[in-house]
Formats: structure tokens, sequence, C-alpha cells
């Protein structure tokens, strides 16, 4: 080899050298089969799946927010609706014109009802200050002779009585707080029948629940005390085939209805439950004379039908009455009802 060629040889086998190198370094770096490619554990799995459903469901979050916020404007146009409703009725409360009339229930009984009776006297109460407080023309109402087992019953079940509005809850007996003059009991044991309402007067509702266990006591107490005392003109206006007993807040509505209407019949027949099979007097006076007259031709004697014709409406009554009329039922109250 010449001199001349030398050099130029030389450099050649360097670059040759060089690429060898570099060719060993890749082949260095690259992982060899079984060697640097560790397996993949199941919790690094597990964020792996879970990451691929967090993208594939992105879509589904975004349908989700969307219908979340729909949800929330729903609501809160819902709220303002029912805040405008609410309004209303205030507005509509405020129209009312209250009576001077004045509407007395006489708890002064506790002693002579067992438990059960006291809790239906408590729903009853309940229901007069409810419809009361809804009422065109509402009474002032008053609570006398407040304690005892009816007031345990309350603090235990309705809390909420301490902050009752429009009513007057004493504990004294209501001889103590009105005059006496201005008093009228009314009790169905009573000869004298109501014609009209005297605003002026403060009308008494016995407040008891005694299934006919005291009866005329409501009466005997209006005597002894010397007050006036009434009973309302069922008998003027409506024929009944179960019994002639009403519950204390059926005495109260039909009180707040005639203050509206100024009609007994309508007040009557407005509140009155239908299981009870009311009907206006001259319709039951005609129904009567054709019952009596079917009986003679059947068996050739005058018969009395109206113990068939209660359970007759009895079994007939709407299950629209409700649960109140459900635990009103079988409740007799010495009130304002005839004989």
């Amino acid at each position: 080899m010449s001199s001349e060629m030398l050099p130029a040889f030389i450099q050649s086998s360097n670059v040759e050298k060089r690429q060898d190198l570099s060719e060993d370094q890749e082949q260095s770096q690259k992982p060899r089969l079984g060697e640097g490619c560790e397996p993949i554990s199941k919790r690094q799995m597990k964020k792996l799946v879970k990451q691929k459903q967090w993208e594939e469901q992105r879509e589904l979050r975004k349908q989700k927010r969307k219908e979340k916020r729909k949800r929330k404007k729903l609501e809160r146009q819902c709220q303002l609706e029912s805040k405008s409703d609410e309004n209303d009725r205030k507005r509509i409360r405020r129209q009312a014109v209250h009576s001077t009339l004045r509407l007395i229930i006489d708890c002064s009984f506790d002693d002579l009802m067992v438990l059960k009776d006291i809790k239906k006297l408590h729903k009853q109460i309940q229901r007069c200050y409810a419809e009361n407080r809804r009422a065109l023309h509402p009474v002032q109402f008053y609570l006398t002779s407040h304690g005892g087992q009816l007031k345990k019953n309350m603090d235990e079940n309705d809390k909420g009585w301490v902050n009752w509005k429009d009513i007057h809850i004493k504990s004294e007996h209501y001889s103590e707080l009105m005059k006496k003059e201005d008093l009228v009991y009314l009790t169905s044991d009573s000869p004298n029948v109501l014609k009209e309402l005297d605003e002026s007067k403060a009308y008494v509702i016995g407040g008891l629940v005694d299934h006919n266990h005291h009866k005329g006591l409501t009466y005997k107490q209006a005597s002894d005390y010397g007050i006036d005392h009434a009973q309302l003109p069922l008998g003027n206006f409506v024929k009944m085939n179960s019994r002639k007993v009403l519950a204390v807040n059926h005495v109260f509505e039909i009180i707040l209805e005639y203050l509206e209407t100024r009609d007994w019949q309508e007040a009557f027949f407005t509140i009155l439950p239908q299981r009870k099979g009311a009907v206006p007097t001259n319709k039951a006076y005609d129904s009567s004379s054709q019952d009596k007259q079917s009986v003679r031709v059947e068996d050739g004697s005058d018969s009395d039908s109206s113990e068939e014709e209660d359970s007759r409406n009895e079994l007939n009554s709407p299950q629209e009455e409700g649960k109140q009329d459900k635990e009103n039922s079988a409740e007799s109250t010495e009130n304002s009802v005839p004989h």
C-alpha cells in the first residue's frame, strides 16, 4: 500500500468503527427478551380500566350535568310559584272578615274520658283550628279548662300548638272568662231551639267524647251555672238515619258555614258526613210514607225501617269521608243536636 492511500484507508476504517459502536449502543439500549419488560400489576390494570371508562363516559357526564341544571331551574320555578301561591293565600286571609261571635270548646270533662277519647278530642280540636283559620268569617276561638290529659297529649304529639294563632287557650273555666249573660251552652238536651246566631254571644261546645256514657251532662252543667242553653235546629231541616250525634268539629264547622251562608239547611248538608244518611225533612217524610205503604201491602202491618236504613247507609258510606270521619264515626258528643 502506498503512502498516499494510507490516510484514506485509516479514515474509512474509523468511520466503520464508529458505525459499529453506534449499532452496538442501539442494541444495548433495546430491552432484551425477558429482560426489562416487567408485567403490569392488578392495581395498574384497574387504573387503566378506570381511565378508559372515564374517557368513554365523558359525554354521559356532560349530559347529566345539563339535566341537573334543568332540574334545579325547575325546582327554583316551583319554589317561586309556591311562594306566590302562599302570598295569594295570605292576601285572601287578610280579606277575611272576623266575626265577633265567640266559640268556646269546654275542656272541663277531662277526667271523664279515657286516653283514646282524649286523643280523638285532640284531633277534633285540630280540625276546628284549621277550619277557623281558613274561614271567610273566623270566630273568636277559645279553649277553656285546658289541662290534664288533653294538655299532656298535645305536648307529646303536637308541640306546635303553643304557636297557634287566632286562638285563646286558657286553663280557666269559661265561666271565669265570660260574662254570665253572654254565655249560651249548645246542648242537645236543651228544649230551646236556636234560630239565629247572636254574634255578641259566646257559644259553648262541650268537649266531651263519651260514646253516650254521660247523657245530659252538658245540659245539667248549663243549668247548674244558670246560663242560657240551646240546640242547633237540626231537626227542623235534616232527617238522619243514623244517630243524631255530631263530633265537636262538626258543630264548630256548621256554625262557621252558617256565618258565611246564613242558611241552616245549607250549613248542615255542607258539613254533615254522607255516611249519616242525612236528607231534607220534607223528602224524608215523603220517603217514609212510601216505605210505610209498601210495608202495609207486603205484611199488612206498620213497621219502622229506620234500623235497616241506618245499616244500609253505614254499609254504603263513601270512602271519600277520609281518615277524620273514620275517627269520628264512633264518637258522640253532648252538643247541640236534637234527639
